[in-house]
């Protein structure tokens, strides 16, 4: 391998001051530099394998979890999808039942195959419960949403698809 010009003058330096250090000088200068290699392959190559093993197991517990959560609301799905149908008026009357839990801060509007809830100062807990209910009684399943969040909870609309009575 060729060096560069610009490097002779240094180089004839550094060999100049090689060759004036006794055996044991250099051998010194040797295990140095073979120290400081080591540091940095360990440093480098050594100690992020290490990290990624040391973190694996936390991370597949993660994972499993996910996916065991992943499953779950897969089974929901198709326990949901195959549940029969319900009539215009029993979802109509689930819905209600389940606004009313919601207190006088929910007002629901019921037009053809839609829903409309508007509310003020629910909180999160209160609109995924109502989620659900409506989802599994009414078959009713949300197609856009409006919130805003304030400082007693959450206010705006929720609008649902209700299922056709015929089944599908």
């Amino acid at each position: 391998m060729k060096l560069p010009e610009s490097w002779s003058p240094a180089l004839e330096k550094y060999r100049a001051a090689w060759s004036r250090l006794d055996a044991r000088e250099r051998t010194g200068v040797l295990a140095a530099a073979a120290a400081v290699f080591l540091l940095v392959f360990v440093m480098l190559l050594v100690n992020p394998a290490l990290k990624t093993l040391r973190e694996a197991p936390a991370r597949l517990a993660q994972l499993d979890s996910q996916l065991a959560q992943m499953q779950s609301l897969a089974a929901e799905a198709k326990r949901l999808q195959q549940l029969p149908a319900v009539n215009p008026a029993q979802a109509a009357e689930a819905l209600q039942a389940a606004t009313a839990y919601l207190g006088p801060d929910a007002k629901l509007q019921l037009q053809g195959d839609r829903a409309t809830l508007s509310f003020q100062s629910l909180s999160g807990e209160q609109i995924g419960a109502w989620l659900t209910e409506v989802r599994s009684a009414a078959r009713a399943r949300p197609v856009e949403a409006q919130l805003q969040q304030g400082p007693r909870g959450y206010g705006g609309s929720i609008v649902l698809a209700l299922a056709s009575g015929n089944p599908s």
